[in-house]
């Protein structure tokens, strides 16, 4: 493991050494406990950026779109 400070207020140092003796936990196996619950609840940016192409998948269909997507596309040739 990899020892690192932490700067917290006073009031929550004192939470967290009251549930830490609650618990019958250290204060640093709280902060462990914490830190990977919310890694767990949190989606990396890899899982954020394929739920939002699934959400957006098939949203803009049809001649209008593929119009637009080749008039984009000629802007981007270089021009002689």
């Amino acid at each position: 493991m990899i020892r690192t400070i932490v700067s917290l207020d006073r009031e929550h140092k004192e939470w967290l050494d009251r549930r830490a003796e609650m618990e019958n936990v250290s204060m640093a196996e709280l902060i462990r406990i914490a830190v990977r619950e919310y890694r767990e609840r949190t989606p990396s940016d890899a899982d954020a950026f394929d739920a939002l192409l699934e959400r957006t998948r098939g949203i803009w269909t049809g001649p209008e779109a593929l119009a637009h997507h080749r008039a984009l596309r000629s802007e981007r040739r270089p021009r002689s």
